[in-house]
């Protein structure tokens, strides 16, 4: 894909789906937030490539296995294809805090691995999601991150919502960057 495609990256948990501080451990309890699905087929249509970037420790801690895991993203994908959007590509980090890897946010791997999967610079990408670790990444890969204050948004507004876009939820920073307006609301 590489040159001239235009690439978004979104966390999950909090941003396309109902957060917990419990995890979310099943299929069932994967439940989306209003207007994220049709959100991302907004994008889909408008011509963006999405990808989503996932811390889920709950596999590291065994609250869930990496089918479960799987089947959750299938559930997110399907209800994505309802509303006539695609998801190109997940990325995760199955690991917990304590086991360091360079792949959980806010370290950079998980966005960089998506960077390599596409061939595409992150340089100037929108990276959409809910934590103080969503913001950090994107900012040590050069991506362009985006608050949304569904999930843990309103609480990292307070703390680290500083020098960035903020919105409401996915869907009204989807219409944002379909409009190519820069404005937070």
């Amino acid at each position: 894909m590489g040159f001239g495609m235009r690439l978004i990256i979104l966390d999950r948990d909090g941003v396309i789906n109902v957060d917990s501080p419990n995890y979310i451990r099943s299929p069932e309890e994967w439940i989306p937030l209003p207007g994220s699905l049709e959100a991302i087929g907004r994008l889909t249509r408008e011509g963006w490539t999405v990808a989503v970037a996932t811390n889920q420790s709950g596999v590291g801690r065994g609250y869930y296995d990496e089918e479960t895991l799987a089947a959750m993203h299938a559930k997110m994908e399907r209800g994505a294809a309802e509303h006539g959007g695609r998801i190109d590509h997940i990325a995760y980090c199955p690991h917990t805090p304590e086991a360091g890897c360079p792949c959980r946010k806010p370290k950079p791997g998980l966005l960089e691995a998506i960077g390599r999967h596409f061939g595409a610079p992150l340089e100037g990408v929108p990276v959409i999601g809910d934590a103080p670790r969503d913001l950090e990444a994107a900012r040590r890969v050069g991506a362009r991150p985006i608050l949304v204050l569904t999930g843990k948004g309103r609480e990292t507004r307070e703390r680290d919502g500083g020098g960035v876009e903020v919105f409401s939820d996915l869907a009204s920073a989807v219409d944002a960057l379909c409009r190519g307006d820069r404005n937070g609301r």
